[in-house]
C-alpha cells in the first residue's frame, strides 16, 4: 500500500529543485502532461486497472519562474549549516555559540558571509578579535546555504536519489 501523501522532489524544466509536493500533487502533474518522471519509488500505486510507478522525482516540461527561497539567518541555521562543530577547533557535540568572522567593532556585519558556529572556549579565546589576531584559524569559510541543504541536516530526505538533485553529498 503506498501513502499517496508521501513526497516528491519538483525540478523546473532546467532540472533546478524547486520544491517538494505531495505524491498525490504529483501524479496528477504527470496525468496532466505538465511533468515527466525522472526518479521512482521501488513500489507501485494501484488503479481498478492498472499499476504505475510512483514518481520520487520529476521535472517540470515548462520553465516556472519562482523566487529564490531564502533560508533565514538564525543562530539555528547557522549552527546546523556548520553541523553544530565548532569552525576553529573542529569540537562537536557542546555547547554552541555564533561568532562574528570580523568583529562588529571592525565593520563586522550579520551575515551568512560573517558568522560561524563557536565553542565557547574559542568564542572566549578569540573575544572581539579577527581570527588572524587571536591566532585562530577558519576551518572552512563561512557561506550563504542554498535552501535544500536544510534537508540533508534534518535527515528527511525520502529518497537517496534526490541528493544529485540538491547538490547533497
Amino acid at each position: 500500500m503506498v501513502a499517496l501523501d508521501g513526497r516528491c522532489l519538483v525540478l523546473n524544466q532546467n532540472y533546478e529543485p524547486i520544491s517538494i509536493t505531495r505524491i498525490k500533487r504529483a501524479i496528477c502533474l504527470l496525468y496532466v502532461g505538465k511533468a515527466e518522471t525522472i526518479e521512482i519509488y521501488p513500489y507501485k500505486y494501484h488503479t481498478v486497472s492498472s499499476a504505475y510507478d510512483v514518481p520520487s522525482v520529476l521535472r517540470l516540461l515548462h520553465i516556472v519562474h519562482t523566487r529564490k527561497p531564502e533560508l533565514p539567518l538564525t543562530r539555528h541555521n547557522i549552527l546546523k549549516r556548520d553541523n553544530y562543530t565548532c569552525q576553529y577547533c573542529g569540537i562537536k557535540g557542546v555547547t554552541m555559540t555564533t561568532d562574528h568572522v570580523t568583529p562588529k567593532k571592525s565593520g563586522g556585519t550579520d551575515c551568512w558571509e560573517n558568522l560561524v558556529g563557536a565553542c565557547t572556549q574559542c568564542n572566549n579565546l578569540k573575544g572581539n578579535r579577527t581570527p588572524e589576531e587571536a591566532g585562530l584559524k577558519l576551518l572552512r569559510q563561512p557561506k550563504r546555504p542554498y535552501f535544500f541543504f536544510i534537508l540533508n541536516n534534518l535527515g528527511s530526505i525520502p529518497d537517496e536519489k534526490w541528493k544529485q538533485y540538491l547538490f547533497i553529498k
